[in-house]
Formats: C-alpha cells, structure tokens, sequence
C-alpha cells in the first residue's frame, strides 16, 4: 500500500428512514461528485421532531477522498 494524501469535505445527509439511510445518501452523492472517495466518518447527529414524534434524521459525514498523484 503506497502514502496517499487525502482532503475531507463534510455534507448532511437527511433521511425520515433512519440514520443508515440519512449516512448512504449522504456518500453516495459526495461520491457522484468527488473522484476518489475512500472513507467517511460521522461527526454529528440530530433530528427534527414534529409532533412528539423524530420526523427525519440529518447525519454530518466527513468523506475522505484521495488527492491525485502527480506526475
């Protein structure tokens, strides 16, 4: 495995289903986006409640991706 240099953007992911869900949609529209994505990590969690009830989950993800090589 060679070094790599990463950068990291940070994007709220929103879901009524569940955390799992809110987390998928968020990377998978960083990764239609950015090249190289290669890892994420969740830093924040909250939720909107409507009526007593948690109405949609929005989650905070850090995706990693790998800045290219120079040639």
């Amino acid at each position: 495995m060679s070094d790599h240099v990463y950068r990291v953007t940070e994007v709220v992911g929103s879901s009524s289903v569940g955390y799992d869900d809110a987390i998928r949609k968020a990377v998978s529209r960083a990764a239609a986006t950015i090249r190289n994505c290669e890892w994420f990590e969740v830093v924040h969690t909250r939720g909107h409640v409507v009526d007593g009830s948690v109405a949609h989950i929005q989650v905070t993800v850090k995706v990693g991706f790998r800045v290219d090589d120079e040639d």
